[in-house]
């Protein structure tokens, strides 16, 4: 349950993160939040990127025993 819980934090951070990086660019500007705390340290960032994407796969896969909503209204 934990993982679970890391995972949709992950997820949450990179969606927030897409979301400032669209706004950045129809303002001109860089919102790359992970890019600007991290941009120094291009490994780093980029380990951050690929465990936004880990969490997303995990999430996919495990999303149907996970989620409450989905188990208690049969849906999926």
């Amino acid at each position: 349950m934990k993982l679970h819980a890391i995972e949709f934090v992950l997820v949450i951070i990179g969606g927030l993160n897409w979301g400032l990086v669209a706004l950045g660019n129809w303002m001109g500007g860089n919102w790359n939040v992970v890019n600007l705390l991290l941009g120094q340290w291009s490994g780093v960032e980029n380990l951050v990127y690929l465990l936004v994407g880990l969490s997303a796969v995990g999430l996919a896969i495990s999303h149907k025993k996970d989620c409450r909503h989905c188990n208690a209204s049969g849906m999926m």
